[in-house]
């Protein structure tokens, strides 16, 4: 693995000399773009006193620019609310030769489940990475780590795979290995992210098997799918599952080593307009179940999650107003909660 970083670096190096040559010759075409989440949050826990919030959850800032042909670099930031940090989320050059060849390097998400793929902004419910299951695969930053990347797209089948930094995402310096092949069995989804749903512009039938390993004894993987059929008028039902299981590596409790669960999730987007918007319900059921914690004080535990979201959708992804409501039970060491809320969000 030590003699593969030097490449990495003489890689980027090669990357920048194309970039500073090119913008010599040519004004790039740029564009920008900026997403926020925010939020008001009622919490009731079993044991303690019922909080009330407002919260910037996301405000993010995208920079897109082509410096060359088949040469794309993405910038974009996240503003962290509980610090009052702006931070690096994504940098990217990306080298992209066609459909079938694309090859990335810098921070990026690794290939991983399904929801790690599609984030917040492309959820279909608000509540995301609060079940024990989303998420949990390693990174340094919301999902991100550094490294490089090869993803393709052979009609139907979508494969990637990479190598990236296991310091700066678990401690420990050997890199991580990271892969995930997806088949579409109805229409093809174009393009190396994901979505939780495509809001009725396509049927979609996907399954996808993602694993990463960091030496021989740490390993996290996943298998999730993804079905959506078009209702006449112009809605959409869709069904979305995970099932992910974190062995030393990942989870989202760093207290325990291992950790398995899944959810399951349904959702129904109206045909029929309400105004401007469309209305669409969601509904979700989570297990998690966290084992070899670290200490006396870390007894094995369950943790289940129920959320229900009614969202207005103005439009799809970048105007939409969510509802949502949700229940949160341990068989140990956290207490039980609700919350309830209604939250924002806006792209451009």
């Amino acid at each position: 693995m030590r003699a593969v970083r030097p490449l990495f670096v003489f890689a980027f190096v090669l990357l920048g000399l194309v970039v500073s040559v090119d913008a010599q010759t040519a004004t790039p075409p740029v564009t920008v773009g900026a997403g926020l989440r925010t939020s008001f949050v009622h919490l009731d826990p079993a044991d303690g006193t019922a909080s009330d919030a407002f919260a910037l959850n996301n405000v993010r800032l995208f920079v897109n620019g082509a410096p060359a042909p088949h040469l794309t670099l993405l910038f974009s930031t996240e503003y962290r609310s509980s610090t009052n940090e702006l931070n690096v989320l994504d940098a990217v050059g990306r080298f992209e030769r066609s459909a079938r060849f694309n090859v990335w390097f810098g921070r990026m998400l690794p290939p991983a489940a399904r929801s790690s793929l599609y984030g917040p902004f492309y959820a279909s419910h608000w509540g995301i990475y609060t079940d024990g299951v989303q998420g949990g695969y390693p990174y340094v930053y919301q999902g991100r780590n550094t490294g490089a990347l090869y993803w393709g797209q052979f009609d139907r089948v979508k494969v990637s795979g990479g190598l990236f930094d296991g310091a700066a995402a678990t401690g420990t310096p050997t890199a991580i290995a990271a892969g995930r092949v997806q088949v579409d069995f109805w229409d093809a989804e174009p393009g190396y992210y994901q979505r939780a749903t495509g809001y009725g512009d396509r049927n979609l039938l996907a399954v996808g098997v993602a694993a990463q390993a960091q030496g021989a004894d740490r390993t996290a993987y996943s298998v999730d799918g993804l079905l959506e059929r078009k209702v006449t008028g112009g809605g959409a039902a869709t069904l979305e599952a995970e099932w992910a299981t974190f062995d030393r590596l990942g989870g989202t409790n760093p207290r325990y080593a291992r950790s398995t669960g899944g959810y399951a999730l349904g959702g129904f987007l109206f045909p029929k307009p309400v105004g401007p918007g469309r209305v669409q319900a969601v509904g979700k059921w989570s297990e998690a179940r966290f084992r070899e914690g670290l200490g006396a004080g870390s007894p094995d535990y369950r943790q289940r999650t129920t959320e229900l979201n009614l969202n207005y959708v103005l439009k799809a992804f970048n105007a939409r107003l969510m509802l949502f409501a949700r229940d949160t039970r341990y068989t140990a060491v956290q207490p039980n909660a609700v919350a309830a809320g209604v939250g924002l969000q806006l792209q451009m």
